[in-house]
């Protein structure tokens, strides 16, 4: 396990990022995108870079951001770190989601930015749209998406540059799952 990244470190992706952008947009470059969504971290940039040749407008939404691991953020994990980890996420399991990391985001508080990011892109009325973003912002988003409770944003596995596909249907008001953590693409990095 690497440093940990939060929204409070802003790195670039790495070479095997970069290969796995790469793939992505090879294989999902045909769809009519309408607008593309990033944090305002520039490892979403980045991994969106390949779109830019299809002059699709990208709109940075900063609600979208990485949940703040307060003291953890660009650290090597110890043991002891290890362990403050996956305790807090024991605690958000079971509904305690006004506890953070010291100096870092409860789960209540990103999901309060995620409402309103999704307003922002909800807002401009586009259709398909692609949105990058972080892993347990991912998470948290899709409870959001699919008005699941947040204490379950576990039970969305997710990898890096996976693809997730929502749909909501005229009168529906929330989203529903037709692809979950495809890796497909990725195949032949793997």
């Amino acid at each position: 396990m690497g440093i940990v990244q939060g929204s409070g470190v802003d790195t670039d992706i790495n070479d095997k990022g970069i290969a796995q952008a790469d793939a992505f947009y090879q294989a999902y470059k045909h769809i009519p995108f309408q607008q593309i969504f990033v944090s305002s971290l520039k490892r979403t940039h980045q991994t969106v870079a390949p779109f830019k040749e299809l002059d699709i407008e990208t709109q940075v939404i900063p609600e979208l951001n990485e949940i703040n691991w307060g003291i953890l953020e660009g650290q090597h994990p110890s043991e002891h770190s290890r362990r403050e980890f996956y305790a807090m996420l024991a605690k958000w399991r079971n509904g305690e989601l006004n506890v953070a990391i010291n100096g870092g985001e409860t789960p209540n508080a990103m999901l309060k930015r995620q409402r309103l990011g999704l307003k922002k892109i909800e807002s401009l009325e586009k259709s398909p749209v692609l949105v990058c973003m972080h892993g347990r912002a991912l998470r948290g988003f899709l409870c959001l998406l699919t008005n699941r409770p947040l204490h379950q944003m576990d039970d969305f596995e997710h990898n890096n540059v996976c693809l997730y596909v929502l749909e909501k249907r005229s009168g529906e008001n929330h989203y529903r799952i037709v692809l979950k953590n495809s890796q497909e693409h990725l195949t032949h990095l793997l």
